[in-house]
């Protein structure tokens, strides 16, 4: 499959300075290659751009054969537009991207807020809930629903995939068309077998790293229980993982998409025994890694996160001073992860996805027992990110996240502590990006009703509209996301945001002139659901000239149901040919408004592009407004051999993307509430190799 530098490290191209691009799998890049620290992970112990191949002694996966070579971040240079690259203020390198910006947090967190599948099935626009994350979104349809038939889905689309896959042998087709199938989900034959798992595995034994560890991803992705004790396998490098993957040591990257495939299957899985081997296994091989890199040890706490047991307390207890046996239990599991995080002889890089994990096994707790860890875990978490902090910058950020995750807004001791902290933090703390975070993570905890009665005196709202009017600029944008996410939550759950939210919000949106935060406070008015904002949304959509604005405020007036915008996000998607990371937004808004006009303009353009930026932009696009009208030609282009092959691959993401069969990307479950800067190849890179970045 291929790879796509879109959304917030392309969305800007003149502030990001980034022109060329490398792609390989398929997917959307939401984050640079630098968000690895140094020594965080890669060959070698180096973490940045330049070592992007895999961690042990393979080759490096190869990316498309007619990519350009990537420019890192300390690369000067033009955007895509051919702008100058602005400076760097988050640590990226002289010309670098702004490592800080808000665009990265959006497009890792973004899907939930989008909730795109319902509103491309549905024709139109539907609300959601915290339940989206989960999959829980609502199922009702119109009548005139586009959504893809199984018939069409298991007659058309599945026979040229597996076609494709047994006759092809691009790289760029081979990934497309695995993790396609498995996006599509199971076909058993009559014996039970998985026809789609036996179509996958032989592809594991590639000699192409890419191919080898994609297939691998997409076992998990197609998320059968028969494919456990095979990751397993090859996770652990054991005899039968090397014989699955054609003799020799299985490559540390394919080791750690093992252990990101087994993640999925556990949180699909109804069986509470294979959630308890996944467990098991992830947790040994957490503790005997002992590999140069972090690679293998970040999935698997990573993965612990997504695999919650079911059985919350173990059948006996432990005895006194001993602590429940890890993989037995949720308690064990909790038991673990504390354990894991306050040892500060593990990697720093490691830890620091700790207290997501964490913090994503307190829900379905019993009360008693809730309270109780996350009275413990915010007390770690409120030290380890307080102003006498020693802890590296990385662990920080991810306690900062956190505790938007733990605390709420009632009137409780610890959670009135929290919110203190919270907004503390831009002045307690010298990292840029946990001061950022604070903001996002104060939101959250506003947004949160509570058990007990809410506070005489809040002010969390008005320490948000108070930064970003009076704040530093770095945090204005951050603060005008922050009052969207905050009066999201809240609306969701019942409550309407109040209006000097709106107000403020609204004001600030209609004076800024500077793009980046004209981008920001667009997709804040648009997640808080303010639909008075929509006439200054269309002026600065007609006016606005910056790429990454004018595509943040297409999103946002998707998000709205503006449908008097459908004709000039038309006319922009018709203009963006050469402007992908615009047609990309552009895309995303019209998907937002249930419009499908276009549907056969983007077919025919990505049949005829020749640039693989475009090709990319083009088959996220159709994922974004396609439906089952565009099956027929996108298998039309996947087996039509005039084209090139990285338009054909992008025919077979694109049929992934419309034929899925989940609500939100398979990936959302890894990205939502990461902590980004804390990143390794295999998680999140430039080069578009990491689990993140596969569509």
């Amino acid at each position: 499959m291929k790879k796509l530098l879109v959304a917030s490290a392309l969305a800007a191209g003149a502030t990001f300075g980034l022109h060329e691009l490398s792609f390989s799998h398929g997917g959307t890049y939401r984050g640079p290659g630098d968000t690895v620290p140094p020594g965080g992970g890669g060959s070698g112990g180096g973490g940045g751009p330049s070592t992007p191949g895999p961690s042990g002694p393979s080759s490096p996966g190869p990316s498309g054969p007619s990519s350009p070579g990537p420019v890192g971040p300390g690369t000067p240079g033009g955007g895509p537009g051919g702008a100058p690259a602005a400076p760097s203020t988050g640590g990226g390198g002289g010309g670098g991207p702004d490592l800080t910006a808000w665009t990265f947090w959006w497009e890792f967190n973004k899907e939930p807020y989008l909730n795109l599948k319902s509103h491309i099935h549905s024709g139109g626009v539907t609300t959601g809930s915290d339940g989206w994350f989960l999959g829980h979104g609502q199922k009702k349809q119109a009548k005139d629903s586009l959504r893809p038939s199984e018939e069409q889905i298991r007659q058309k689309v599945v026979p040229a995939l597996l076609r494709a896959l047994e006759n092809e042998t691009n790289n760029d087709i081979v990934t497309g068309c695995l993790i396609a199938l498995a996006k599509i989900g199971d076909e058993k034959d009559e014996s039970g077998a998985s026809k789609f798992e036996e179509a996958i595995k032989p592809h594991l034994k590639s000699s192409v790293q890419e191919i080898a560890e994609t297939a691998a991803v997409a076992l998990g992705i197609l998320a059968n229980d028969s494919s456990i004790d095979l990751l397993v396998d090859i996770l652990r490098d054991n005899a039968n993982g090397r014989k699955a993957v054609g003799g020799g040591e299985v490559t540390l990257r394919t080791r750690a998409f093992a252990a990101y495939g087994l993640s999925l299957i556990g949180a699909r899985t109804a069986d509470e025994g294979n959630r308890t081997k996944i467990v098991e296994n992830l947790i040994d091989v957490l503790n005997t890694d002992d590999s140069s890199v972090r690679d293998i040890r970040v999935a698997c706490l990573v993965s612990l996160g997504l695999v919650p047991l079911d059985t919350i307390q173990p059948a006996e207890a432990p005895a006194e001073g001993e602590l429940p046996v890890a993989h037995k239990s949720r308690q064990g599991q909790m038991e673990f992860l504390l354990s894991y995080f306050r040892d500060e002889d593990n990697h720093y890089l490691v830890r620091a996805h700790a207290p997501a994990a964490l913090v994503r096994m307190l829900d379905g707790l019993p009360a008693e027992m809730h309270d109780s860890y996350k009275q413990t875990l915010a007390t770690e978490l409120l030290e380890r990110s307080g102003k006498k902090s020693k802890e590296t910058k990385e662990v920080i950020q991810s306690c900062v996240l956190a505790l938007g995750q733990l605390g709420d807004r009632d009137s409780d001791k610890l959670d009135t502590e929290i919110r203190k902290a919270l907004m503390a933090a831009p002045k307690d703390l010298s990292d840029q990006q946990a001061r950022n975070y604070s903001l996002i993570a104060l939101a959250q905890v506003g947004g949160a009703l509570g058990n007990a009665a809410p506070p005489k005196k809040d002010d969390t709202a008005k320490h948000l509209m108070n930064t970003m009017a009076k704040g530093k600029n770095a945090q204005k944008p951050w603060a005008g996301m922050a009052i969207g996410v905050m009066g999201r939550k809240l609306s969701d759950a019942g409550e309407p945001p109040s209006t000097d939210m709106t107000a403020a919000l609204r004001s600030a949106l209609a004076e800024e002139k500077a793009a980046d935060k004209v981008g920001a406070y667009a997709i804040a008015a648009g997640i808080l659901g303010d639909t008075g904002a929509t006439e200054v949304l269309l002026e600065k959509l007609d006016r606005i000239k910056e790429d990454e604005a004018r595509g943040y405020v297409a999103v946002s007036l998707g998000l709205m149901n503006a449908r008097e915008a459908i004709e000039p996000i038309q006319e922009i998607i018709s203009d963006s040919k050469y402007r992908p990371d615009l047609l990309k937004q552009a895309a995303i808004g019209l998907g937002l408004l249930g419009d499908k006009e276009l549907v056969p303009e983007l077919i025919d353009m990505l049949e005829n592009a020749k640039g693989l930026a475009t090709q990319a932009a083009l088959s996220s696009a159709l994922g974004s407004i396609g439906d089952a009208r565009s099956i027929d030609p996108l298998v039309e282009m996947l087996e039509n051999k005039d084209i090139t092959d990285s338009a054909r691959g992008f025919a077979a993401v694109a049929l992934g993307i419309v034929a899925d069969k989940e609500p939100l990307p398979w990936n959302s479950k890894i990205a939502v509430d990461l902590n980004y800067r804390a990143s390794t190849p295999t998680l999140n890179d430039q080069e578009g190799t990491g689990i993140l970045n596969i569509l």
